[in-house]
């Protein structure tokens, strides 16, 4: 079971101070809400790199002051009423996220300096207006040979699926579900699973929630497709999404008929800079922003929750990055993909300001939060500012794609028209699935699955790594410290859509970075221990006979 306690951001000196702390605003926020059973003292300890003392001391404290229960054999759990006089979560997001009319100069302008890796990027210079994410694999056809190993990246190990674990949950959510209950689902999504999420996200994650701000979705995909439709109904225009980043950021936006601005990334994640950088009359906002009562500057604003359209767009002038206008900015901070760059503290407070301030909104794709190695876990955006950003999720690699199950954490304004739509479209999941997945969390689990998970991939990740430092010692391997795959930089010179064509003749699926210098990104999760060695091996191969002299 996991939990996530930020000891760094607390305040109380030693140790044992800042684990009372952190734990104590855990659940006097809500995050924790009661009869949350907490991890083990030896497992969080572990998970928090402390002594198990350091945890003793901590329950024993906040269990004097009332705020947890501890029952012999029977663990630690949140008190009932322990939350009470906790900050409460809640207050519509301005409606209709109007930005300042303006359009960037002929053909866009990209947010930031430098490409991760130190690519040259053009330090903000206009680029052709389409901004390029990571190209899909090169399509397999009838005279490919099979992939003997698999290398492609944003894949689980499928054969790791908790088959037994998911058939039982299956079965108990079928016989255990009122005939009532078989009919057409709720549009936002089983009321278990949404309560259910609610308190595993803000344990794990630290995602403030209630279950009335979730809705169920087939998968991120579809939810973010949802949620673009949803703010272009109200009027949003142009959105900043990450460069490189996932081709299905680009591709629903432009489904929805918004506009796409490329936002640079380099090691330290996305570049906002810029959102924060040149505004109009000391604000700092890109454009001229109205907002109804921000700095008695009136406005045409109308609240989402009234079904009004955004309105009163006015030119900027003050140079390409101001007059972006931009209505929302699409993230994934806790680990980017495909580059493996972590959205930096200095960042993620710059981006909620420059929401905060203007009315922007934040999409988060918590992509690969849950498996790291080399550093601590990071929180949600979320958690800083529930009500300027919409948190997404999925179950496609923690449990397998194939059970196309996400979620959304929706500021109120955007609850109804996110539903509204995803009624419209078809409705959500099947029933049975969520409340499958809902048992799978309550029961525990998904926390004891994702640990088994957690020791295999660390486990292919070290063979991974070992391998490339004899077959490939010339490539730099980056982005490896989380999340399931790893970006290796070529040597310059090599082609690196050659290198994957000749890979794919070796039988090894992978895929090139497609931006900046010549770059492969590997995933290992989906490749045996066993036959990682045969994998680079060939792979190896495959650089050496790609045609550039002197490499391998």
């Amino acid at each position: 079971m996991d939990l996530l306690l930020d000891l760094d951001g607390a305040p109380g000196g030693t140790l044992r101070r800042r684990a009372e702390h952190a734990l104590r605003e855990a659940v006097r926020s809500g995050r924790l809400p009661a009869g949350t059973r907490l991890p083990a003292t030896r497992t969080l300890a572990a998970q928090l790199g402390v002594s198990r003392g350091v945890v003793v001391d901590a329950y024993a404290q906040l269990a004097a002051e009332g705020y947890l229960v501890t029952r012999r054999g029977g663990g630690t759990t949140v008190a009932e009423g322990a939350a009470a006089g906790g900050a409460a979560i809640g207050g519509a997001v301005a409606g209709g996220r109007a930005a300042a009319a303006g359009r960037a100069a002929a053909g866009g302008a990209a947010i930031g300096g430098a490409v991760a890796g130190g690519a040259a990027a053009g330090g903000g210079a206009a680029v052709d207006g389409a901004a390029r994410a990571v190209p899909a694999p090169i399509p397999a056809t009838d005279d490919d040979p099979p992939l003997r190993h698999d290398l492609r990246p944003a894949l689980p190990a499928l054969a790791g699926f908790p088959r037994r674990a998911w058939l039982a949950a299956l079965g108990r959510a079928v016989r255990t579900l009122p005939d009532a209950r078989l009919g057409y689902p709720h549009p936002a999504g089983a009321p278990e699973l949404r309560t259910t999420l609610a308190a595993y996200l803000g344990r794990v994650r630290g995602v403030r929630a209630e279950p009335e701000r979730i809705v169920v979705t087939g998968g991120f995909r579809q939810g973010l497709g949802l949620l673009w439709e949803a703010l272009a109904e109200q009027g949003a225009r142009r959105v900043a999404l990450e460069r490189p980043g996932w081709r299905g950021w680009h591709q629903t936006a432009a489904a929805a008929g918004l506009e796409t601005v490329p936002l640079l990334v380099d090691d330290d994640g996305a570049v906002v800079d810029a959102l924060v950088g040149r505004g109009a009359g000391g604000g700092g906002r890109i454009g001229d922003r109205r907002d109804a009562g921000a700095g008695g500057g009136g406005g045409d604003r109308r609240a989402a929750c009234a079904g009004g359209r955004v309105g009163d767009r006015r030119a900027a002038g003050a140079g390409a990055l101001d007059a972006l206008a931009l209505d929302a900015v699409g993230l994934s901070p806790a680990h980017q993909y495909p580059t493996g760059a972590v959205l930096s503290p200095e960042r993620r407070s710059a981006v909620v300001a420059w929401a905060q301030r203007t009315g922007g909104l934040i999409v988060e794709d918590d992509y690969d939060a849950e498996f790291r190695y080399d550093r601590q876990p990071i929180g949600s955006l979320q958690g800083l500012a529930p009500d300027v950003v919409v948190y997404g999720g999925t179950a496609s690699k923690t449990l397998a794609p194939a059970v196309r199950l996400g979620w959304l954490v929706l500021p109120p304004a955007l609850v109804e028209p996110v539903t509204r739509i995803q009624r419209r479209v078809g409705g959500a999941p099947a029933p049975l699935d969520q409340l499958a997945l809902a048992d799978l969390i309550a029961r525990g689990e998904l926390d004891r699955h994702l640990r088994r998970e957690r020791r295999r991939y660390r486990r292919q990740r070290a063979a991974l790594l070992a391998a490339l430092a004899r077959e490939l010692p010339e490539v730099e391997v980056r982005g490896a410290a989380a999340g399931l795959h790893a970006v290796l930089r070529l040597p310059p010179g090599l082609d690196e859509r050659a290198v994957v064509a000749a890979a794919r003749e070796r039988g090894v699926g992978l895929q090139g970075l497609g931006h900046g210098p010549p770059a492969l990104l590997v995933g290992y999760a989906n490749v045996g221990e066993h036959a990682i060695d045969a994998a680079v091996a060939a792979l190896a191969d495959a650089v050496g006979r790609t045609g550039r002299g002197g490499v391998r």
